[in-house]
């Protein structure tokens, strides 16, 4: 399918990993996609050449999500976004708590608090406009499990799903809905030195008997861009294969 029937869908953090799975599937579903990302040109590159081989619709879109300006720029130059997908993160690092400091929150807070803000705030007048809009937060099944030597980031993802309900309330009267959607490990370029014996360890304690596929999570972001998702709003998908259950 070629041109944008469905409006475009702004992916964040879409160079690689998941993010750029969920791009090349909502391209796939008919949705012009604006493919965000902050330096990794050549690998932002290499997915919409995949996307654009297939005879969809893509946009490069570099901005860094955490920088008020850049977003503020970069959305007014693509034009009304009718679904957001907030998925870019930065660094990760373990940090036990007597090593832990305010600014390492904030690290974790600008990607998975402020950067959804600023998009929001920059999209929220044309979705008004139209009476619809698609914000989806990805989140993490961390923060149920609450891993050790993460509780920056395990608090900022929490965060994150605090926005999603307090966010889902405050949109519904204009047709715009917000959820959370929380891949558990699921494998991608970053997990590359992973050894057999820890994905056998993490499957024991996964309901279904294999690893998610990055498919797995673009399906569900998929389903929550899609207008079959019309009554859903305010919630958590987690995407483990049942490690937590809600």
């Amino acid at each position: 399918m070629t041109g944008n029937p469905l409006g475009t869908a702004l992916v964040t953090g879409a160079s690689r990993g998941l993010g750029a799975f969920m791009a090349d599937r909502l391209a796939a579903d008919g949705w012009q996609v604006a493919l965000n990302y902050a330096h990794d040109t050549a690998g932002a590159g290499a997915v919409a050449d995949r996307i654009t081989a297939r005879g969809h619709s893509v946009t490069l879109a570099r901005f860094d999500v955490t920088d008020e300006d850049q977003v503020r720029t970069a959305l007014a130059e693509l034009g009304p976004i009718a679904v957001v997908v907030n998925n870019a993160t930065g660094p990760q690092p373990l940090l036990t708590v007597d090593r832990l400091t305010w600014d390492d929150h904030l690290n974790q807070l600008r990607f998975f608090i402020k950067a959804p803000l600023l998009i929001l705030q920059a999209v929220l007048p044309d979705m008004k406009a139209a009476g619809t809009g698609r914000i989806i937060n990805v989140g993490s099944e961390v923060t149920d499990l609450g891993n050790p030597e993460m509780s920056h980031y395990v608090s900022a993802k929490a965060a994150m799903h605090g926005l999603t309900r307090s966010w889902a309330r405050e949109l519904g009267p204009f047709g715009i809905t917000v959820n959370t959607v929380e891949p558990g490990w699921i494998p991608v370029e970053r997990h590359a030195g992973s050894t057999e014996d820890e994905y056998a360890s993490y499957l024991t304690t996964v309901a279904l008997p294999h690893m998610g596929a990055p498919s797995d999570v673009a399906d569900v972001v998929a389903f929550l861009a899609s207008a079959d998702s019309r009554y859903v709003t305010g919630q958590r998908l987690a995407v483990n294969g049942g490690k937590t259950m809600t």
